[in-house]
């Protein structure tokens, strides 16, 4: 038979992000002493200086995202001149005119994107729907332009997908 006592005073830690934030009316029975050995432990790595401050981990994050947002752009600007550039192999000049049109505005809107993403957590909490209005712009120019196809327009601003997606395969 199990007994529920013994388990719950040889419970793992909990699996929190920041332990120091979890209130003392919410440890079961018994359960005291480990959040205080978790509280210890912590402290005893802030004095030792193992972990950075704060500052310095968010200074660290952002310059990641940024080194990231790089690599896709630069991925999305190579995917972008290969598929232009095989356009002009197979295709004719309208079709290819068209797909660099929407690989300008699939570049534009990515860039849009990451500039709304990059703001979320500094004053803003969602994101910016600007970005919304790139798709229909090239739409609406593919309409009044009769020297510009859709479908390959369309084709050309999808192009930043396989660049997010050979990005992640990268990192993974």
């Amino acid at each position: 038979m199990i007994d529920s006592a013994s388990l719950i005073k040889r419970a793992p830690a909990p699996l929190l992000a920041f332990p120091l934030l979890q209130s003392q009316s919410s440890t079961p029975k018994g359960g005291n002493e480990v959040l205080e050995s978790i509280e210890d432990s912590s402290q005893s790595s802030f004095a030792r200086g193992n972990s950075s401050s704060p500052e310095e981990a968010d200074l660290s994050s952002t310059s990641e995202y940024v080194q990231l947002q790089l690599r896709i752009f630069l991925a999305t600007l190579l995917v972008s001149a290969l598929a232009v550039s095989i356009s002009a192999i197979f295709f004719d000049p309208l079709t290819t005119l068209s797909i660099f049109v929407g690989a300008l505005f699939g570049i534009i809107y990515l860039r849009l994107l990451a500039r709304s993403v990059g703001k979320i957590g500094k004053g803003s909490r969602s994101l910016n729907k600007i970005q919304l209005l790139v798709p229909v712009l090239l739409v609406l120019l593919v309409s009044r332009v009769s020297q510009l196809d859709l479908l390959p327009a369309l084709l050309g601003f999808l192009l930043y997908k396989p660049s997010l997606v050979l990005q992640f395969l990268l990192e993974s």
